[in-house]
């Protein structure tokens, strides 16, 4: 479980995050949504120590992760996955040796044991057998998962991802969604998601908080999103003719 408690972030004169507090728990996909520039990309940072926050707590499994030294703050990383927006694979290691990365730097298993992770998490996200190709070589669906794979490769307690869904089609996306929602359920991660696809609000969103304007305006899951009186929400969540469909075949 991950706490964020009153936090607080500006950049020069301008406040980004404005006070928040919310709950991210274990075997749920927790969603932070907003519209571009709400912050919701900088709390992130802020909860895996890319910013530093101004004021406010950060508690994983009720440990502070702001009040630990260096060495104690990266013992918490080890235990955190990140899917990036862009994926972030390394162009000139293969797909086998991009997902061994974080073993590598990580861990002291054997080769033996760092192979068998490594084509355990690549079966997992269904890429078995590629382990030889470059990311230049995949589809941009199978960056995601080979993405996914890396992320998971050092069994982490917390996932987090930046938009997972960035430049896909719709079907890949749902193959995106489903996999980070069953690999969450599985292993019990507490997976963090950024993203402002209103299929995967619908679809997973077991545990969300809009951000508007750098505030926590909203909190619920999937099934209060059709039926919330928020006004800025309600804007936002609507604003696409797919959701449209989906609020019209609610019979609202």
């Amino acid at each position: 479980m991950i706490e964020i408690k009153n936090i607080n972030k500006s950049f020069g004169e301008r406040q980004v995050v404005k006070d928040v507090s919310f709950s991210f728990y274990p075997s749920k996909t927790n969603l932070i949504i907003g519209e571009s520039g709400c912050g919701k990309t900088t709390i992130l940072k802020l909860m895996v120590g890319l910013h530093a926050v101004d004021s406010g707590e950060i508690l994983y499994n009720g440990v502070d992760f702001l009040k630990r030294d260096r060495k104690a703050q990266q013992e918490i990383r080890k235990e955190i996955g990140m899917l990036f927006q862009g994926g972030a694979l390394f162009d000139s290691q293969t797909l086998e040796e991009n997902v061994r990365f974080p073993l590598d730097m990580f861990t002291d298993l054997s080769k033996e044991e760092k192979n068998d992770r490594v084509n355990f998490c690549l079966q997992r996200v269904k890429l078995e057998g590629k382990n030889a190709l470059y990311p230049a070589e995949l589809s941009g669906g199978m960056k995601k998962r080979a993405s996914l794979a890396r992320a998971i490769a050092n069994n982490p307690k917390y996932l987090f991802c930046d938009e997972p869904n960035s430049g896909l089609d719709p079907k890949t996306s749902i193959v995106i969604d489903e996999l980070i929602k069953d690999i969450t359920q599985e292993f019990k991660i507490t997976t963090i998601i950024v993203t402002h696809d209103m299929n995967s609000v619908i679809e997973i969103g077991d545990n969300i908080m809009f951000v508007h304007k750098g505030e926590n305006w909203w909190t619920g899951n999937k099934s209060d999103i059709l039926n919330t009186s928020n006004k800025e929400l309600f804007d936002f969540v609507f604003a696409s003719s797919f959701m449209k469909t989906v609020f019209k075949g609610s019979g609202k």
